[in-house]
């Protein structure tokens, strides 16, 4: 075991990279990797020493890398995936990662091998019992997972659209898919708007930016959450309810109609939402504004006569996170004290914001049916001028109690664990 120690970097701010929260595709170049931030970790949190095995001593963490994680946990890589996204865990403990870029579903845990090949950027997976639901960017399959390997492959939702769909001649920044499923059986996935402000998206066939349902079964797929511009992030709380964690829009105007970057900058927040049938969060003609509860305000681009959607009568967002903070992947969880029940959410950080938002995992308590304020369970990925070494995806509570978490930018898999 090798044990890295970080460096200090302070100089100049430096430009930003491309998140799935931009309408630039989610495999835009990130920042040149930088050793962590020195500023003083958050209260509750230490920096400590990222503990990189020598097999997997490769850039960026081939140098000291030092995270801000709980006091008295620690972090470990315990595997390397080059584009690592999504991960799920099997029921025989089996830890997967979705690689879209390669058309993948691996398993890393206990032993790293490929479970799945050729698939159309496979993203979102869940498991419900023995069957594995995922999510590519065309279509939803099933699979019988079988003494681990997934067989048997049935489509539950096909045709959707991807870059590839001959109506939209490549031009689709958000193809990437997720998918759960309720305790009764129905399936829920996300379909990503086209672009930044692609208004036809809500009436195209089948609708984007939605979170669409098939009912317990099968049937007909339906639109169950509109408005929801890239609602990558789908989780199913302890009482049932689902939740999505949404990219909003980039770019957007002041209320009196300026793109202003000191405006962009912090406009408009990232939506955390519970989600119900017909729930609808607004974009692109209304963004969440303010303090959560947020409640939602005109877009002065797209709706500044309020003539395409009365937005002051749209139920507030239950949560948020700063603009342009791109939540990728969400999960819930019981963590140990003092953070209890809540939900897990991967950061990747922002792409055009002038004093960039920090990578992190973010978790959220779950108090009485609803989430609380954002915490950062896991920041110091990103150094005073603005690089980054790291940016997580997802993050996924173990059979273990420890937490799992994906970089697609370090291409690694860390352990986060609890004092034993």
């Amino acid at each position: 075991m090798r044990v890295w120690a970080a460096r200090s970097a302070i100089a100049l701010m430096t430009a930003v990279a491309l998140t799935a929260c931009g309408s630039q595709p989610e495999t835009g170049a990130p920042p040149t990797p930088s050793a962590s931030t020195s500023e003083r970790p958050p209260a509750g949190l230490a920096s400590v020493l990222v503990q990189v095995p020598e097999q997997f001593a490769q850039s960026p963490l081939d140098e000291p890398r030092r995270a801000q994680i709980p006091a008295g946990w620690t972090i470990e890589v315990i595997a390397r995936v080059p584009k690592a996204r999504m991960a799920a865990f099997a029921p025989d403990g089996a830890l997967l990662v979705s690689v879209p870029a390669t058309g993948q579903v691996l398993t890393v845990r206990p032993d790293q091998r490929t479970l799945l090949d050729g698939l159309e950027q496979p993203h979102g997976m869940y498991f419900a019992g023995s069957t594995l639901y995922v999510a590519e960017s065309n279509r939803v399959d099933t699979y019988d997972y079988v003494d681990g390997r997934a067989v048997n492959r049935r489509t539950i939702a096909g045709n959707l659209p991807d870059a590839k769909s001959p109506d939209l001649h490549g031009a689709y920044a958000h193809a990437l898919k997720s998918v759960v499923v309720g305790s009764d059986g129905a399936v829920y996935f996300s379909i990503g708007s086209t672009g930044n402000i692609s208004a036809e998206d809500r009436i195209a066939t089948p609708p984007r930016a939605t979170v669409m349902r098939v009912p317990p079964g099968g049937g007909a797929v339906t639109p169950f959450a509109t408005g929801v511009r890239n609602g990558t992030g789908l989780a199913f709380a302890p009482d049932g309810s689902l939740w999505t964690a949404v990219n909003n829009r980039d770019d957007v105007a002041d209320p009196q109609g300026r793109v202003r970057q000191d405006y962009v900058d912090d406009h408009p927040p990232e939506s955390v939402a519970k989600l119900s049938q017909g729930r609808e969060l607004g974009w692109p003609f209304c963004n969440p504004d303010g303090a959560p509860p947020a409640g939602f305000i005109r877009d002065m681009q797209t709706n500044p006569d309020g003539s395409k959607m009365d937005c002051a009568a749209l139920p507030p967002v239950e949560q948020t996170l700063g603009a342009h903070s791109a939540p990728l992947g969400m999960s819930f969880a019981q963590l140990p004290a003092p953070y209890g029940s809540g939900a897990l959410v991967g950061v990747h950080g922002s792409w055009n914001r002038r004093s960039p938002q920090a990578p992190e995992v973010s978790f959220f308590g779950w108090d009485d049916g609803t989430l609380g304020p954002q915490q950062t369970l896991v920041g110091g990925f990103q150094a005073d001028d603005g690089t980054r070494w790291g940016r997580p995806v997802a993050a996924v509570s173990g059979p273990d109690g420890a937490v799992y978490i994906t970089d697609d930018y370090a291409g690694a898999v860390y352990r986060l664990a609890p004092p034993a």
